[in-house]
Protein backbone atom coordinates (compact mmCIF):
# COMPACT_ATOMS: atom_id res chain seq x y z
CA UNK A 1 0.00 0.00 0.00
CA UNK A 2 1.19 3.40 -0.49
CA UNK A 3 1.99 5.50 2.18
CA UNK A 4 -0.16 8.18 1.21
CA UNK A 5 -2.72 5.60 1.18
CA UNK A 6 -1.81 4.30 4.21
CA UNK A 7 -1.99 7.85 5.94
CA UNK A 8 -5.63 8.25 4.00
CA UNK A 9 -6.37 5.19 5.57
CA UNK A 10 -5.80 5.91 9.19
CA UNK A 11 -6.95 9.61 8.64
CA UNK A 12 -10.24 7.81 8.10
CA UNK A 13 -9.98 5.65 11.24
CA UNK A 14 -9.46 8.44 13.27
CA UNK A 15 -12.26 10.40 11.66
CA UNK A 16 -15.19 7.17 12.95
CA UNK A 17 -13.43 7.52 16.17
CA UNK A 18 -14.02 11.80 16.61
CA UNK A 19 -17.99 11.23 15.11
CA UNK A 20 -18.39 8.75 17.47
CA UNK A 21 -17.28 10.32 20.40
CA UNK A 22 -19.00 13.60 19.22
CA UNK A 23 -21.98 12.35 17.89
CA UNK A 24 -23.15 9.10 19.87
CA UNK A 25 -26.39 7.69 18.08
CA UNK A 26 -27.34 11.09 16.98
CA UNK A 27 -25.54 11.56 13.73
CA UNK A 28 -27.35 12.56 11.02
CA UNK A 29 -30.23 10.54 9.34
CA UNK A 30 -33.66 10.82 7.79
CA UNK A 31 -35.45 11.12 10.77
CA UNK A 32 -33.34 13.92 12.38
CA UNK A 33 -31.71 15.96 9.06
CA UNK A 34 -33.23 17.38 6.22
CA UNK A 35 -30.78 18.93 3.80
CA UNK A 36 -31.27 22.33 3.32
CA UNK A 37 -30.30 22.05 -0.20
CA UNK A 38 -32.21 19.94 -2.55
CA UNK A 39 -29.86 18.62 -5.40
CA UNK A 40 -29.77 17.82 -8.71
CA UNK A 41 -28.23 14.54 -10.46
CA UNK A 42 -24.86 15.89 -11.05
CA UNK A 43 -24.88 14.22 -15.00
CA UNK A 44 -27.28 14.02 -17.65
CA UNK A 45 -29.10 11.34 -19.24
CA UNK A 46 -29.62 8.47 -17.41
CA UNK A 47 -27.85 6.24 -14.72
CA UNK A 48 -28.03 3.81 -12.34
CA UNK A 49 -27.22 3.47 -8.69
CA UNK A 50 -25.06 0.65 -7.94
CA UNK A 51 -24.10 1.75 -4.16
CA UNK A 52 -25.68 4.08 -2.03
CA UNK A 53 -28.69 4.32 -0.10
CA UNK A 54 -30.10 5.90 3.32
CA UNK A 55 -30.47 2.34 5.54
CA UNK A 56 -27.59 0.46 6.72
CA UNK A 57 -28.85 -2.13 4.53
CA UNK A 58 -28.77 -0.23 1.65
CA UNK A 59 -25.62 2.28 2.71
CA UNK A 60 -22.60 2.53 0.73
CA UNK A 61 -20.44 2.57 3.75
CA UNK A 62 -22.54 2.65 6.80
CA UNK A 63 -19.40 1.74 9.22
CA UNK A 64 -17.59 4.99 7.64
CA UNK A 65 -19.99 8.41 9.16
CA UNK A 66 -18.54 10.26 6.81
CA UNK A 67 -19.79 8.47 3.85
CA UNK A 68 -22.50 6.74 4.99
CA UNK A 69 -25.05 8.66 2.41
CA UNK A 70 -22.83 8.05 -0.22
CA UNK A 71 -23.55 6.76 -4.06
CA UNK A 72 -21.87 5.13 -6.99
CA UNK A 73 -23.08 5.91 -10.62
CA UNK A 74 -22.35 4.14 -13.51
CA UNK A 75 -24.44 3.76 -16.71
CA UNK A 76 -25.72 0.53 -17.64
CA UNK A 77 -26.81 -0.77 -21.04
CA UNK A 78 -30.66 -2.39 -21.33
CA UNK A 79 -28.94 -6.38 -20.34
CA UNK A 80 -27.59 -4.56 -17.03
CA UNK A 81 -23.77 -4.18 -18.43
CA UNK A 82 -21.64 -1.30 -17.45
CA UNK A 83 -19.37 -1.61 -20.83
CA UNK A 84 -19.25 -2.91 -24.24
CA UNK A 85 -15.54 -4.06 -25.73
CA UNK A 86 -11.93 -4.97 -23.60
CA UNK A 87 -13.13 -4.31 -20.59
CA UNK A 88 -9.75 -4.09 -18.82
CA UNK A 89 -10.32 0.00 -20.91
CA UNK A 90 -11.49 2.83 -19.52
CA UNK A 91 -13.19 3.88 -22.56
CA UNK A 92 -15.06 0.71 -22.99
CA UNK A 93 -17.46 1.88 -19.95
CA UNK A 94 -20.15 3.48 -20.89
CA UNK A 95 -20.17 6.11 -17.92
CA UNK A 96 -16.56 6.97 -18.87
CA UNK A 97 -15.73 10.57 -20.46
CA UNK A 98 -19.51 11.42 -19.57
CA UNK A 99 -19.73 14.96 -18.19
CA UNK A 100 -20.40 15.84 -14.41
CA UNK A 101 -22.62 18.63 -13.52
CA UNK A 102 -22.64 20.60 -10.41
CA UNK A 103 -25.79 19.53 -7.86
CA UNK A 104 -26.52 22.94 -6.70
CA UNK A 105 -25.28 26.06 -7.05
CA UNK A 106 -22.29 26.56 -4.19
CA UNK A 107 -18.39 27.46 -4.29
CA UNK A 108 -15.67 25.29 -5.42
CA UNK A 109 -13.96 24.77 -2.30
CA UNK A 110 -11.18 22.14 -3.07
CA UNK A 111 -10.41 20.02 -5.82
CA UNK A 112 -7.67 17.24 -6.50
CA UNK A 113 -5.94 16.50 -9.23
CA UNK A 114 -3.00 15.39 -10.94
CA UNK A 115 -4.27 11.50 -10.48
CA UNK A 116 -3.95 8.44 -13.00
CA UNK A 117 -6.98 6.45 -13.98
CA UNK A 118 -6.65 2.98 -11.95
CA UNK A 119 -5.68 -0.49 -13.37
CA UNK A 120 -9.26 -2.23 -14.11
CA UNK A 121 -9.07 -6.25 -13.89
CA UNK A 122 -11.80 -8.38 -15.29
CA UNK A 123 -12.21 -9.94 -11.62
CA UNK A 124 -12.66 -6.26 -10.70
CA UNK A 125 -10.31 -6.05 -7.99
CA UNK A 126 -10.10 -2.51 -5.97
CA UNK A 127 -7.03 -1.30 -7.11
CA UNK A 128 -5.65 2.99 -6.10
CA UNK A 129 -2.92 3.77 -8.62
CA UNK A 130 -3.65 7.53 -7.31
CA UNK A 131 -2.27 9.15 -4.12
CA UNK A 132 -5.46 9.99 -3.03
CA UNK A 133 -8.26 7.26 -2.69
CA UNK A 134 -10.58 10.32 -3.73
CA UNK A 135 -8.64 10.10 -7.39
CA UNK A 136 -8.87 13.79 -8.86
CA UNK A 137 -12.08 15.19 -6.97
CA UNK A 138 -14.62 18.65 -6.91
CA UNK A 139 -15.63 19.73 -3.86
CA UNK A 140 -18.70 22.35 -3.46
CA UNK A 141 -19.66 24.27 -0.94
CA UNK A 142 -23.40 24.96 -0.77
CA UNK A 143 -26.04 26.52 1.97
CA UNK A 144 -26.01 25.82 4.95
CA UNK A 145 -22.49 23.97 5.53
CA UNK A 146 -23.42 21.28 3.19
CA UNK A 147 -20.59 20.48 0.78
CA UNK A 148 -20.80 17.83 -2.09
CA UNK A 149 -17.98 15.79 -2.87
CA UNK A 150 -17.40 14.18 -6.52
CA UNK A 151 -14.82 11.98 -6.85
CA UNK A 152 -12.92 9.55 -9.19
CA UNK A 153 -12.96 11.96 -11.77
CA UNK A 154 -11.19 11.40 -15.20
CA UNK A 155 -7.45 13.06 -15.45
CA UNK A 156 -6.79 16.33 -16.87
CA UNK A 157 -10.72 17.07 -17.41
CA UNK A 158 -11.81 19.65 -14.08
CA UNK A 159 -13.36 22.53 -15.54
CA UNK A 160 -13.31 24.48 -12.30
CA UNK A 161 -11.05 26.11 -9.99
CA UNK A 162 -10.74 26.45 -5.71
CA UNK A 163 -12.94 29.78 -5.07
CA UNK A 164 -14.93 29.88 -8.30
CA UNK A 165 -18.82 29.96 -8.12
CA UNK A 166 -20.59 26.94 -9.83
CA UNK A 167 -24.12 26.84 -11.02
CA UNK A 168 -26.50 23.68 -10.77
CA UNK A 169 -26.27 21.73 -13.84
CA UNK A 170 -23.10 23.23 -14.99
CA UNK A 171 -20.36 21.19 -16.12
CA UNK A 172 -17.54 20.77 -14.10
CA UNK A 173 -15.64 17.83 -14.88
CA UNK A 174 -15.52 14.21 -16.65
CA UNK A 175 -16.42 10.87 -15.27
CA UNK A 176 -13.11 8.61 -14.99
CA UNK A 177 -11.73 5.56 -12.56
CA UNK A 178 -9.23 7.74 -10.46
CA UNK A 179 -8.30 7.08 -6.99
CA UNK A 180 -9.87 3.86 -5.13
CA UNK A 181 -12.00 1.82 -7.74
CA UNK A 182 -12.94 -1.50 -9.49
CA UNK A 183 -14.39 0.36 -12.93
CA UNK A 184 -15.10 3.89 -13.86
CA UNK A 185 -18.24 5.39 -11.94
CA UNK A 186 -18.88 8.70 -9.95
CA UNK A 187 -18.61 8.81 -6.33
CA UNK A 188 -21.14 11.48 -5.34
CA UNK A 189 -21.79 12.66 -1.27
CA UNK A 190 -22.78 15.18 0.61
CA UNK A 191 -21.05 16.21 3.95
CA UNK A 192 -21.27 18.54 7.16
CA UNK A 193 -18.23 20.25 6.98
CA UNK A 194 -15.19 20.32 4.22
CA UNK A 195 -12.81 18.09 5.78
CA UNK A 196 -13.21 14.48 4.29
CA UNK A 197 -12.24 12.57 7.44
CA UNK A 198 -14.39 13.69 10.31
CA UNK A 199 -17.44 15.79 8.60
CA UNK A 200 -20.83 13.33 8.76
CA UNK A 201 -22.25 12.57 5.67
CA UNK A 202 -25.80 13.59 5.21
CA UNK A 203 -28.76 12.03 3.39
CA UNK A 204 -29.06 13.55 0.50
CA UNK A 205 -32.91 14.71 -1.07
CA UNK A 206 -32.87 15.55 -4.90
CA UNK A 207 -35.03 17.43 -6.78
CA UNK A 208 -36.58 17.04 -10.42
CA UNK A 209 -35.45 13.86 -10.96
CA UNK A 210 -37.32 10.75 -12.87
CA UNK A 211 -37.07 7.38 -10.89
CA UNK A 212 -37.26 3.49 -11.86
CA UNK A 213 -35.82 0.53 -11.36
CA UNK A 214 -33.06 -0.53 -13.57
CA UNK A 215 -33.77 -3.16 -16.07
CA UNK A 216 -31.73 -6.52 -15.78
CA UNK A 217 -29.77 -5.13 -12.62
CA UNK A 218 -29.38 -8.53 -11.28
CA UNK A 219 -26.99 -9.19 -14.19
CA UNK A 220 -24.76 -6.85 -12.24
CA UNK A 221 -25.73 -7.32 -9.08
CA UNK A 222 -27.43 -10.25 -7.41
CA UNK A 223 -28.54 -8.47 -4.25
CA UNK A 224 -32.34 -9.20 -4.23
CA UNK A 225 -33.27 -5.48 -3.71
CA UNK A 226 -36.52 -5.40 -5.13
CA UNK A 227 -38.63 -4.56 -1.81
CA UNK A 228 -36.34 -1.39 -0.71
CA UNK A 229 -36.89 0.24 -4.00
CA UNK A 230 -40.44 1.81 -3.84
CA UNK A 231 -39.37 2.34 0.38
CA UNK A 232 -38.02 5.79 0.39
CA UNK A 233 -38.53 7.33 -2.63
CA UNK A 234 -39.07 10.95 -2.80
CA UNK A 235 -36.72 11.93 -2.00
CA UNK A 236 -34.42 9.58 -1.39
CA UNK A 237 -32.90 6.89 -4.07
CA UNK A 238 -31.23 3.84 -3.35
CA UNK A 239 -29.10 1.06 -5.31
CA UNK A 240 -31.27 -0.43 -8.12
CA UNK A 241 -32.73 2.75 -8.92
CA UNK A 242 -32.51 4.21 -12.53
CA UNK A 243 -32.38 7.86 -12.14
CA UNK A 244 -32.27 10.65 -14.50
CA UNK A 245 -33.06 14.79 -14.22
CA UNK A 246 -36.30 15.52 -15.14
CA UNK A 247 -34.94 19.11 -16.16
CA UNK A 248 -32.11 21.77 -14.68
CA UNK A 249 -32.64 25.38 -13.15
CA UNK A 250 -30.12 27.80 -11.60
CA UNK A 251 -30.49 29.16 -8.23
CA UNK A 252 -31.24 27.39 -4.67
Amino acid sequence: MKRSILKQSLKQLWGIIVLEYKYHDRLPDIKNYQSINQYSLPFEGKWTVVNGGVTEKLSHSWEIPTQRYAYDFVILDENGKSFCGEETEPSSFYCYGKDILAPADGVVAEIGTGNPDSQITEERTVSCDAEDIRGNYILIEHTGQEYSLLAHLQPDSILVTEGQRVQRGEKIARCGNSGNTTEPHLHFHIQQGKSFYNSPGLPVQFRDIVVAKARNYENFDDRSLDEELEKYFPPYICVGHAVENSGISGGE
